[in-house]
């Protein structure tokens, strides 16, 4: 990669450590993944961060719980989530704890810089607090639960608390965070979100809580230790740590990161709290944040009551990887909530990937291998048919999904990449190879290299999705790694007539449905 190289910075939120991974985790992440991928293929010098939040009373009481030190309970379950990194095939440059020093040191940076800036005061606070979400509740954002507790909007429950607290100055940004809203259209998505962040600054901002004395499992506040750090602006501050601060003024070239990817619950940190820190220590805010919904499972919200939390090893073991990651993104639209079911994952993945895209390249290759000496044909003149064919593979698909991706809208650039892959196995039915072998071999032959360059094109653009699968189907032409990037999706990287194909495997098996109990 090249010092002139476009950037690219994506992260996921930093994964809180009270609990094992599960399959919102692996969503995010997921979708993160795709777009590192997708950009370094595309010529883009990418940074893509993930990690895990370890900090606040709620780690704290899981550690006692466990019967270990906080440090012990984190690095545990920390674990978790950096192995499965390698489980999923993520691609991240980084994996960040809050723990680390760089970080602690990041934190505190940015603390003194506000403190200097006269963005944080010293007063005392009483409010209602959840310690599930970390966070203070107005008294009209609650409700009655059970038992005669409040309940928060998230669902939460929350206790009154008081204690001293140093302030951020949030209600001064009230205006400017407008603004900036305002100058910046695309700065969360889905459009929906947007709104509602609009809609809560405008109702009005109270100056912010970013300390806590009730508890130790914290970044000390610099200069008063007997404080530690509001989790959230120590959490927050993990995407400029990754990329640098403050020992790097430029950060790489990487900040103002490009995406930050969070689910829908902690939105208002993302799109409130930190472009406002960030603007009030002189730093740019991201370019965006986008919101994805929750998963139900069979139409339940995922719950340990219910027993429905699916791991990501047990989404492996039932369809593979890159079946899931297919799958996870091409059901649902990117934003919305979505339903699990296993029914539909299965006909899902068969339809799509089985007796789509993997049995138009079985077809073809196998009859290439067993009909042709296992050679790629050299095309003759090509007909319209042919041409259009061409045309979508090499001057449409790219644009179409680069458009979509770029907007977060991974369904619908699957969808534009399986446009190609039905028009090519309706161009295979029509122009039936097989007949053609009887009455015409010049004309089969073209057929089949034209369907050659939609599978090799095919295979090329599926890899952010599916990289294993989409290494193998590559592998089925013998290309070497430069040939397996966007700059190859064009007429100029064609395939040879006369090249020797190996012997071509299957790379989507089929998955059986599961007998429903009587």
């Amino acid at each position: 990669m090249t010092k002139q190289s476009k950037k690219y910075y994506v992260t996921t939120p930093i994964y809180y450590v009270n609990d094992k991974p599960h399959l919102g985790h692996t969503y995010t992440t997921i979708a993160c993944d795709v777009l590192a991928r997708f950009k370094r293929l595309d010529g883009y010098d990418v940074k893509f961060l993930t990690g895990t939040d370890e900090h606040g009373l709620k780690v704290k009481q899981s550690a006692e719980k466990a019967g270990v030190s906080p440090q012990e309970f984190t690095d545990r379950v920390s674990q978790s989530f950096r192995d499965l990194c390698g489980v999923m095939n993520y691609s991240n440059d980084d994996f960040i704890r809050t723990t680390e020093e760089r970080h602690i040191k990041a934190c505190q940076h940015l603390w003194n810089v506000l403190v200097e800036r006269g963005e944080i005061y010293l007063d005392k606070y009483a409010g209602w607090y959840a310690v599930r979400d970390e966070a203070y509740y107005q008294e009209d954002e609650l409700r009655d639960g059970p038992n005669g507790k409040k309940i928060g909007p998230s669902g939460a429950e929350v206790e009154w608390m008081e204690e001293e607290s140093y302030f951020f100055r949030l209600s001064a940004w009230q205006d400017r965070l407008l603004e900036f809203y305002e100058s910046h259209p695309d700065f969360v998505l889905p459009e929906t979100r947007f709104n509602e962040v609009k809609s809560f600054v405008k109702s009005g901002l109270k100056d912010l809580s970013v300390s806590r004395t009730t508890f130790d499992w914290g970044v000390p506040v610099p200069g008063n230790e007997k404080h530690v750090m509001y989790v959230w602006i120590d959490a927050l501050t993990n995407y400029i740590t990754a990329a640098g601060y403050p020992d790097d003024s430029e950060m790489g070239g990487y900040w103002p990161a490009d995406l930050h990817m969070v689910g829908k619950d902690i939105l208002r940190f993302h799109a409130v709290y930190w472009p406002a820190f960030l603007m009030a220590a002189g730093v740019e805010p991201p370019k965006r944040v986008f919101a994805h919904g929750w998963w139900l499972i069979e139409g339940e919200k995922m719950s340990k009551s219910l027993g429905n939390v699916i791991a990501p090893a047990d989404l492996i073991e039932r369809y593979g990887v890159d079946a899931t990651r297919y799958f996870v993104l091409r059901e649902v639209p990117f934003g919305n909530d979505g339903d699990f079911v296993h029914e539909n994952a299965i006909n899902r993945i068969n339809n799509d990937l089985a007796n789509g895209l993997g049995n138009l390249a079985q077809r073809t290759l196998s009859f290439i291998y067993k009909n042709c000496e296992a050679k790629i044909p050299a095309p003759a003149e090509l007909t319209e048919n042919d041409k259009a064919l061409l045309a979508k593979v090499y001057d449409e698909m790219l644009p179409a999904v680069r458009r979509e991706l770029d907007q977060q809208r991974f369904h619908k650039a699957l969808e534009a990449i399986w446009d190609v892959v039905n028009a090519a196995n309706v161009y295979i039915d029509v122009e039936a190879p097989w007949s053609l072998k009887k009455t015409d071999t010049v004309r089969m032959g073209t057929v089949l290299y034209v369907l050659c360059e939609a599978i090799r094109c095919l295979s090329i653009i599926v890899q952010p999705v599916m990289p294993e699968s989409g290494q193998k189907l590559l592998d089925l032409f013998v290309l070497p790694e430069d040939k397996r990037c966007f700059k190859s999706l064009s007429k100029d990287a064609a395939l040879k007539g006369g090249e020797v194909i190996p012997q071509p495997q299957g790379v989507f098996p089929r998955l059986q449905t599961e007998e429903k109990a009587a």
